[in-house]
């Protein structure tokens, strides 16, 4: 059985990750779907077309995909106002499921930020001292069942996972 490298990359040739081995598995490449938008809040409805087209082949509950959804345009949302100050870049996304999980991957090439070092607060707190910023963060992060961000080539790299089974056919 091959082995994939650790963490799928977007490379000039496509999206994926070579088995160490040289081998290829083409029913994890028809999992894994990449999209390309620019910074811009009107780019949100692509996003969210591009997750429902590829999580029709998980068996989720309205509520699980709400969650899934709404961390997904938190992230995108906060790296198009904050993630190029002066300019307007790209956001990469990519998913794919392996075992009984689905990933998500936001890449971009804005300034570095890691929401991983966001002080988690309790909503109360957060009320309670009029806190702006970081809900969305918090929220991704309570929905999500991983949560995790490197920096790498000058990349922001915030991959996010959900379990979820694929739908039986």
């Amino acid at each position: 059985m091959p082995r994939w490298t650790q963490n799928p990359v977007l490379g000039d040739k496509g999206v994926g990750s070579i088995p160490s081995s040289g081998t290829t598995c083409f029913a994890f490449f028809r999992q894994m779907k990449a999209l390309k938008v620019k910074s811009e809040l009107a780019q949100l409805k692509r996003i969210r077309n591009f997750l429902r087209e590829n999580l029709r082949f998980f068996s989720l509950s309205e509520e699980e995909y709400f969650k899934i959804e709404l961390a997904l345009v938190e992230m995108c949302t906060n790296i198009m106002r904050y993630a190029y100050p002066g300019g307007k870049g790209d956001i990469f996304l990519k998913t794919w499921h392996q075992d009984a999980t689905i990933y998500l991957e936001i890449r971009d090439n804005g300034i570095p930020f890691d929401p991983t070092q966001i002080k988690e607060w309790e909503i109360e707190e957060m009320i309670n001292k009029e806190q702006k910023g970081g809900l969305g963060i918090f929220l991704a992060r309570k929905l999500m069942d991983g949560f995790s961000y490197r920096r790498e080539d000058d990349q922001n790299i915030l991959t996010m996972h959900k379990k979820a089974r694929a739908k039986r056919t």
